[in-house]
């Protein structure tokens, strides 16, 4: 595990066991039953010792796609991934360029598909000719706007959108994102000739996608603000018109930084968060590496500054633009406990470039990490309903791990027998029962060699 100090959380603040009244007088956070990440400091009311906020890396898995068809590419890039019912899908730009011969270059948009998100297949949709051939997965956009540079879809899952418009997509640069929508995210058409979002700079990838949890599209695209590259976003109600949109913030936290790609969604089990994977971008070398951040509004982000994916990660990201992290996080058949993302490596390159799966743990994004030296963390006070309470923790034999549930005045409720080994739904046992039911509490996380990542009640 990396602990970055640079990044990582600590607040020490004295906390009386037993009689601290550490929430009074501040307003609960209602979380009902609904799952709650330690994503950001959102939750936490006090911090003692040593005890810490710590971004985690997926894991590195193998390579599924190599991009070794004549039409594949130098920089291919800007991968989405989504996945629908049984079928995974994947979109993106296939590219050549040659910087002493750029005309000779071209860029298109290419579909891949899976049963099982590690091995792809290259359906033959003979819909585009490629140098006199259409026996190729590459889409048909038509012409105009270089649309094939950056297009990126998604599954429409608004409960009005007709069946022929399930998915959609845009793509453009200059003039726009112009947006398309398919029966089969095979079939595109535009919903218009002009752009649907216009004041940008949309050399990158950007993101549209449903909101399911606040019923309206979200936007996310590139802005040059100042010459620095940035992140703008917006909203809508039918995904043609768009409100102006703003720049995104970020906490105190998180220090300024050119952001390529953004790569923010809602997380599928806990969708009033979002989750963004930006590319942090190096001028003076163009090389890049994903961070992570999350939001609870959409717009003020919690930026960690350790890459989830770094350059040393293998093989061949440490070169020109090697390391995009395509947007999307599937769950594959028969792994219930992993969340699988992509990322790509070897661009730029003479040999084919990849993609490359990689692995988080379920909700295992920022560990609250108990240190060698102990310490302890106190919720705010929380508006539950549940007779449970749930965690997401890793606890070694040598570590520790202990709960308190306090009432809002600070009195302890209850006290959990102690926590230990590797689960992602435990149901916490007590030695002495909080008697839970619904109305207003907070947690106090005694813990040392210890991680947890997420907690519910039920």
């Amino acid at each position: 595990m990396q602990i970055a100090k640079a990044l990582a959380f600590t607040v020490t603040l004295l906390v009386t066991i037993g009689t601290s009244i550490v929430g009074q007088g501040a307003e609960p956070i209602d979380i009902g039953s609904r799952l709650e990440l330690f994503v950001d400091s959102q939750l936490i009311e006090k911090v003692t010792g040593d005890v810490q906020q710590v971004v985690q890396n997926p894991q590195p898995r193998e390579v599924v796609l190599v991009h070794d068809e004549p039409w594949g590419g130098n920089i291919s890039a800007y991968f989405t991934v989504l996945q629908d019912d049984d079928t995974y899908r994947m979109v993106y730009r296939s590219a050549q360029h040659d910087k002493a011969n750029p005309k000779k270059g071209w860029g298109i948009a290419v579909y891949v598909e899976s049963k099982d998100g590690i091995h792809w297949t290259k359906p033959n949709l003979g819909m585009f000719s490629f140098r006199g051939n259409k026996d190729n997965n590459i889409l048909d956009l038509g012409s105009g706007g270089n649309v094939h540079h950056n297009f990126t879809i998604f599954r429409d899952d608004n409960p009005a959108t007709p069946d022929e418009e399930r998915y959609k997509g845009v793509g453009g640069l200059a003039h726009g994102l112009i947006g398309f929508t398919s029966p089969d995210c095979i079939h595109w058409k535009r919903v218009q000739e002009e752009p649907i979002i216009k004041n940008g700079r949309f050399d990158s990838q950007n993101i549209v996608f449903w909101d399911a949890d606040r019923k309206e599209y979200r936007a996310y695209w590139r802005v040059y603000p100042n010459k620095i590259r940035a992140i703008r976003t917006a909203t809508s109600q039918d995904f043609i018109h768009w409100e102006e949109g703003q720049e995104l913030t970020y906490t105190d936290d998180s220090p300024p930084v050119e952001l390529y790609t953004n790569a923010i969604q809602k997380y599928f089990r806990a969708p009033h968060l979002f989750l963004g994977f930006p590319t942090r971008f190096y001028e003076e070398s163009e090389q890049v590496e994903p961070l992570f951040m999350a939001s609870r509004d959409g717009v003020e982000f919690r930026r960690y500054t350790s890459p989830v994916i770094p350059r040393t990660a293998p093989k061949d990201r440490n070169l020109n633009r090697s390391n995009y992290m395509a947007w999307g996080m599937v769950q594959l058949p028969g792994k219930p406990d992993e969340i699988s993302v992509y990322g790509t490596e070897n661009y730029y390159q003479k040999t084919p470039g990849r993609v490359r799966r990689f692995v988080y743990r379920v909700d295992g994004f920022v560990a609250l990490h108990g240190g060698e030296d102990g310490g302890q963390v106190v919720t705010k006070p929380l508006r539950y309903t549940g007779k449970e309470l749930l965690l997401n923790s890793v606890v070694p034999q040598d570590g520790s791990l202990k709960i308190e549930v306090l009432d809002e005045h600070g009195k302890v409720l209850g006290l959990s027998q102690p926590i230990v080994g590797d689960a992602i739904d435990r149901v916490v046992t007590w030695d002495r029962d909080p008697d839970l039911s619904a109305g207003i509490v907070q947690l106090r996380f005694t813990m040392k060699d210890a991680d947890v990542y997420s907690f519910r009640f039920k």
